[in-house]
Order: C-alpha cells, then structure tokens, then sequence
C-alpha cells in the first residue's frame, strides 16, 4: 500500500510538471505571437523619398532638364545593365534603405513610370536631380523643386486612395517611413558657383536654406507624414567636381565649402529637433542624418573601406564629368568601380552608398 501511494504521489508530480510544462509553452507561444505583432505594426509598410540626384531614380526623365542620366554608362551594374535615371552604376541609397527595410529591391520613380499597385502601397521617389531646399536651385536647372515634389504626392495620395481605401491609404502614410536629401546643391552651385545668392553673405544663406527646410518638413507634416528622415549635407569641398572648381592644382578638399557644410548641418540638425514632437507638429518622429561624418571617413581613410580611389569619380577622367559629360562616347567608366568611392564626380558608386547605408542603418535604425 506504501508503494501504491508512493508511485500516486510520483504520478501526481509527474502529470503536475507536465501541466506546467504545457502551460510554460503556451505562454511563451503567446509572448512571441506577441512580440512578432508588435515587430509587425512597427515597421513601415512604405518608404517615400524626396530630394535630389543622390536619391533621384528617374523622376528627371520624365521632365525637360539637362540634368538627367537615363543612358549609358550609368546603370551599367544596375539589373539589365539599364540606365533608369538613378545617377549611379547601380542601386541609389532609396532602394538600398528600402531593401533593408524588408520593404522592397527598388523604389521606383513617381514619372515616367507604370506603377503596379505594389508600387503604390510600398513607396516611390519624387526626388528630383538638381533640386535644393532653396527653390531657386531647381528652377536654374529646371528641375523638381520641393514644392513641386509635394505636389506630385499629394496626386499620389490621389491614387492610393483608389487603390487602398481612404482608411489603409491613411494609415500607410502616416506610419510610413519618409527619407529626404537635398540641400547639397544649394551650396555648391547655387550659392558658390553662381551670383544669384549673393546678396547674402554665407551665413544668412544658410539660415534661409534651414528655414526653407523647415516650412518643407511642416507641409510634408501637413500632407500626414509623421515619421520624416532629413540628411544634412556631406563634406562638400571633398566631392570631385568641387575639389576640381576650387580645390587648386592639386585638387585638394575646400575647407571654406566643408565648414558651410558643418554650420549647415548643425543649425538644421537644431531645427528638426526643435520641430520634433513639438506642439507645431504634435506625433511627429522626426531625425536628423548625419552623412558628413561616415562620408569624410570614408573619403579620408579609403583603405579601411577596400577603396583605391576616392578624390575622382569613376566615369572618364573623374575630375569633372558628370550627367552629360559622363556618357559612353566620351568618357569610359574605370575597370573596376568598386574600387571607386564616387561613380562620377558628384554622385557615389553603388558599394559606396552600400558602406554608407551599412553606418547610417547601424547609427540611427529605421
């Protein structure tokens, strides 16, 4: 009898740790299904760009500009070896941060496109080559300015609401996931390489291209965007064509243009945090990209990146084509642009927006 209930209490035990065991799975079944929704609701169902020709991947076809690239060599490492507009050999930092999003390969442009209803419920480009916070800079290259860019998402919006509903077509714009770069060209052509901004003196220049950058992010905001990405500018005396305008015989980095660059980055890098989740833009996730930094490292310590070349672009000479000027008649790319940080004289071969992409992803998330 002893030993009948001595193997009772052992069954007992025994169907008791089972239970608890069954109910420990349940609840870490739960916790996972959980966390997985969680995952889930917090990434961006779409990625939307707005800038110039660094995220540029075909609007400008689509429009009268000299400013434009939809031919040989560029595109040469992109699918099909075809050049779609994207000023580059291949993928442009819109389609690099979109496929490590999970979102998608490509974003396509909004022009001069047939876009599939995936295309519209996962994001596309209206950024636009030539184009600067200031409108004037786009207007001397008849290109996209912001505003324009706003307008052509505003028809967007148009167009999702046809193909999503008004309320899936309201919350992908509201959680999606929004990146803009320009600013560069307001710098280096717009103010130091034409007299049309010369009636300022640098520094209110740059105070009146941040406040262009701020009623910009507001009407963005307005349209309902919430979480918005804004890069500042990269080290513009250390681009190619800038080293070769003023850079002297030796094509050195123009300190003068690099310190534009670093006050611009900081008072728009104040400014965004001042609009971040304020009461001017209430719910709004705003972030300031840093492309200075990870960039002038790159250019000044190539070897740690596998680079060879980083002071001329890898499309002819590399000391001053670019768009027209670097084409397959005229000016034959290098063997081997991997081993090139810039691709033409503005713009950054595909590694080198890959090693890019690769620090900023790490620095910030998204």
């Amino acid at each position: 009898m002893a030993s009948q209930r001595t193997v009772s209490r052992s069954l007992v035990v025994l169907m008791a740790a089972v239970v608890l065991l069954h109910r420990s799975r349940r609840v870490a079944a739960a916790a996972a299904l959980s966390s997985s929704t969680t995952t889930n609701q917090a990434r961006a169902p779409a990625l939307f760009v707005l800038g110039d020709s660094i995220v540029d991947s075909g609007n400008n076809n689509a429009i009268t500009t000299m400013v434009r690239c939809n031919f040989a060599p560029y595109g040469q490492d992109f699918p099909g070896h075809n050049a779609t507009g994207r000023f580059s050999n291949g993928k442009v930092p819109g389609d690099i941060l979109a496929s490590r999003m999970g979102i998608k390969e490509y974003v396509p442009a909004y022009l001069g496109t047939q876009l599939s209803d995936f295309d519209l419920l996962t994001g596309v480009s209206f950024a636009s080559g030539g184009c600067g916070f200031d409108p004037l800079t786009a207007e001397l290259v008849s290109a996209l300015t912001m505003d324009n860019q706003l307008d052509l998402f505003k028809e967007y919006k148009e167009k999702l609401n046809r193909v999503a509903g008004a309320q899936r077509a309201a919350d992908i714009v509201s959680t999606s996931l929004y990146l803009v770069v320009t600013g560069t060209d307001d710098l280096a052509n717009t103010y130091f390489t034409t007299p049309f901004r010369r009636d300022y003196d640098l520094e209110s220049y740059i105070e009146f291209v941040v406040q262009c950058a701020s009623d910009f992010t507001k009407k963005l905001y307005g349209l309902g965007a919430r979480r918005v990405n804004i890069a500042g500018a990269p080290p513009i005396g250390c681009v190619p064509s800038q080293r070769t305008n003023a850079g002297g015989l030796e094509r050195e980095c123009v300190a003068l243009y690099n310190q534009a660059a670093v006050v611009f980055n900081a008072a728009l890098e104040k400014e965004i945090k001042r609009l971040n989740g304020s009461a001017e833009l209430p719910g709004s996730v705003l972030k300031y990209i840093d492309l200075y930094t990870p960039l002038l490292d790159m250019i000044q310590r190539p070897d740690t990146y596998g680079f060879e070349v980083t002071n001329r672009g890898c499309c002819g000479t590399g000391v001053f084509e670019v768009t027209l000027t670097c084409n397959r008649y005229t000016a034959h790319p290098c063997k081997d642009p991997t081993k090139f940080l810039f691709w033409d004289t503005y713009h950054l071969t595909e590694r080198g927006y890959n090693l890019l992409l690769s620090q900023i992803i790490n620095r910030y998330g998204f």
